[in-house]
């Protein structure tokens, strides 16, 4: 569908830049490119490509020789010629923020773009974000949305309520009948959230997490035959006994997609498991009867769709402390659903009446958009309200906040302590001490907080202050 606006915005005229999260997402739409232009009349930006040919695709976009676009977070500033279409796919991937300052979004880029060279812009995907809403609320943007009696001929999605964990069983009975009916026709497809075998580990008789002896660090097993190893130092524990209880038996209330595909091998003999996640991720399979484990975002595109997808362990999923951890679950598993054939099967294994769940059974990412913006509103939460960081040594940050002019209407939340990662966590390892700030203004007084926050890192600049990083609407505070 992108390869198809893409030619239709060429022949009138116009040129066209997609952006999308991957590398793999990268190399499908450029198949389709050259499927529907034909060779030679588009070209790729991304790191993967190496400098050489980079820069001579750059040179051909900017000098108006090729005029269609394909490329990661870098394309976005792309000096396409005649500039009709700009498109981004799944704006809900973390992919497309930029981990260094100054932190722009690819959306934000092509929206200004889209703005100041008045084109067209199209934000795809199986997912809505509420940044996406924003815009369709504002009147900005339009929906574009297949009607209901074409999605539900598309596939059936059900929800298979998780047996008790402390039984031991993962996978409910429905799914495993899913599975055995799909391998009849096609590829499975089986999502898990973790990587690796056992990435977490606990006391078999008390429930105890398994803690390492020289760090405190968890333990976790890297394979059926391995001895448990701390996740922080690398130290294996061949004698661990419960500092509790004394009992040596371990458990691993969290199986990753390793022991998940030998659990697999086990119940479905004879049949191929295949396995996709970390340095081993899996482009493409065959429409062969396999079973296909894959963590999230490395779901290989199966040759004709797959005839059914299961999606364990949603709790986990959406146990994750993060602000956006309920959309960020439905952008997954939607992700993964719409890897399914027309006419295929979805079930997820979790609890029915949770209402993440409910919108994949209904596949209304548009609602649930709708229902989060608005409990983020009433939060005063972005993107109801524009909110600002401000991180570093507890000094350089007294100086900020005390350099800092603010509009009258701005809170300053904190400053609590936060760890050097910036994922939120205090680790008493990193050894230093770091503190965060949260500034939080109406949207009406974006600009104001964007102004002030340019005047401070001017001053501090003049001045040779120590350094704090500031990040305007990010992804995680």
């Amino acid at each position: 569908m992108l390869a198809h606006a893409a030619a239709a915005t060429l022949a009138g005229g116009r040129g066209s830049l997609i952006c999308v999260p991957d590398q793999r997402d990268a190399d499908r739409v450029s198949a389709a490119m050259t499927m529907i232009l034909g060779a030679d009349q588009h070209v790729v930006l991304s790191a993967d490509a190496g400098p050489a040919q980079r820069y001579r695709d750059f040179l051909a976009v900017s000098r108006g020789a090729r005029r269609v676009v394909v490329g990661t977070r870098s394309a976005a500033l792309a000096p396409v010629q005649d500039l009709g279409l700009l498109v981004i796919w799944d704006d809900g991937d973390d992919l497309h923020a930029e981990p260094r300052a100054p932190y722009p979004h690819v959306r934000e880029m092509l929206v200004l773009r889209a703005r100041q060279q008045e084109t067209a812009m199209m934000l795809a995907g199986f997912a809505r974000t509420c940044e996406a809403e924003v815009l369709l609320r504002s009147g900005w943007a339009n929906e574009l949305v297949s009607p209901r009696t074409v999605i539900r001929q598309r596939a059936r999605v059900d929800i298979a309520p998780a047996e008790d964990r402390a039984v031991g069983s993962r996978i409910p009975r429905p799914a495993f009948e899913a599975i055995r009916e799909g391998l009849k026709t096609g590829p499975v497809l089986v999502q898990t959230p973790r990587a690796g075998y056992a990435p977490s580990l606990a006391c078999e008789r008390c429930r105890t997490p398994a803690r390492c002896a020289t760090c405190a660090g968890p333990l976790v097993l890297g394979g059926p035959t391995t001895p448990p190893t701390c996740r922080w130092c690398g130290t294996a524990d061949h004698a661990w006994a419960c500092r509790e209880c004394g009992h040596r038996g371990l458990r691993a209330p969290v199986r990753g997609e390793a022991r998940t595909a030998e659990e697999l091998g086990r119940s479905f003999a004879g049949t191929t498991i295949r396995s996709s996640s970390g340095d081993r991720v899996l482009p493409q399979v065959s429409a062969r009867p396999d079973i296909v484990v894959a963590t999230v975002g490395a779901e290989p595109v199966a040759e004709g769709g797959y005839a059914v997808v299961v999606i364990l362990d949603t709790w986990l999923t959406l146990a994750r402390e993060d602000l956006r951890a309920p959309e960020e679950a439905l952008r997954r598993w939607l992700g993964a659903a719409g890897l399914v054939r027309p006419g295929g099967r979805v079930v997820a294994v979790g609890d029915p009446g949770h209402p993440v769940l409910q919108a994949l059974v209904r596949w209304d990412p548009a609602g649930f958009a709708e229902r989060e913006l608005a409990e983020r509103a009433a939060a005063h939460l972005p993107p109801a309200a524009a909110l600002a960081t401000i991180t570093g040594e507890p000094g350089a940050l007294d100086d900020a906040l005390t350099l800092l002019s603010l509009p009258e209407v701005a809170e300053v939340l904190g400053p609590v302590p936060v760890a050097s990662d910036g994922k939120g966590f205090t680790d008493a390892r990193s050894g230093r001490d770091e503190q965060r700030a949260v500034i939080r203004v109406p949207l009406a007084s974006a600009e104001a907080l964007a102004a002030a926050l340019g005047e401070l890192q001017r001053v501090r600049s003049a001045r040779k202050l120590d350094a704090v990083r500031i990040q305007v609407d990010p992804l995680r505070f």
